[in-house]
């Protein structure tokens, strides 16, 4: 008999699992309060053919945003479980600067179903050498690293690096993000990516500066696709 098993109901007893947002007693592990499940905002169809950004009504098959429709992107698509809110948020700050790993469970649950069907690398949107020091971890790289053991897929820490320190991009304009990462990132092994259908896993989408800088060298290390996925995305709902 496993331990877990044996003696998980007296664990619950004594710690019981707790709603990842709010810290309300819950049924089960990786699981959210009534409350909290019911305030976050799940993304799916009908979305922008391009870049999955969800629409309120059904365009019809192979309808684009307008963001898409005037400016091409470089990705394969933009995949996220949730709707960056009050409950993604906290739980996405949590896992990052208050190290509660075990969220990073609890986000790859609810975003595997959005792994592409012929996704054959997880790659994450790496840390610089020193942030990774600091915090002890990188979020993208555990919440890839449940997803690898969910799905089969196997994922390459290693084969995107960040070359230098970026500046935090919160509150900085569009074009200040973009300059801020500019060659800021490198593949270590191009034959590893070359050919690959690569998913770049993230904890928060928000404008797509960082995700297209890494965009960017896998594409010239020879990646046949590369599909975004991340816990939750920022939306405006001005398209």
């Amino acid at each position: 008999m496993r331990l877990s098993a044996l003696f998980g109901p007296v664990l619950d007893l004594a710690l019981p699992p707790r709603c990842p947002s709010c810290g309300a007693i819950v049924v089960g592990t990786d699981r959210f309060c009534m409350p909290c499940w019911q305030s976050l905002r799940f993304i799916g169809p009908p979305w922008c053919a391009t870049c999955q950004r969800p629409f309120a009504v059904d365009r019809g098959q192979g309808a684009q945003c307008g963001a898409c429709h005037a400016d091409p992107p470089r990705h394969d698509g933009i995949r996220a479980a949730v709707a960056y809110g009050a409950v993604s948020r906290t739980v996405a700050l949590r896992l990052k600067y208050h190290r509660r790993t075990a969220f990073a469970a609890t986000m790859a649950r609810l975003m595997v179903r959005h792994l592409p069907a012929d996704a054959s690398l997880l790659v994450p949107v790496p840390l610089h050498r020193w942030r990774i020091w600091t915090r002890g971890y990188n979020q993208a790289a555990l919440i890839g690293g449940h997803l690898a053991r969910s799905s089969g897929v196997p994922q390459r820490t290693d084969a995107l690096i960040r070359t230098r320190r970026t500046p935090i991009l919160r509150g900085r304009s569009g074009m200040e993000r973009r300059r801020a990462v500019k060659g800021a990132f490198a593949v270590t092994d191009a034959a590893a990516i070359a050919g690959q259908r690569v998913v770049l896993v993230d904890d928060i989408y928000t404008s797509g500066a960082t995700t297209d800088a890494c965009i960017a060298v896998l594409r010239r290390a020879g990646a046949a696709r590369v599909t975004v996925l991340a816990w939750a995305r920022v939306l405006d709902d001005t398209d």
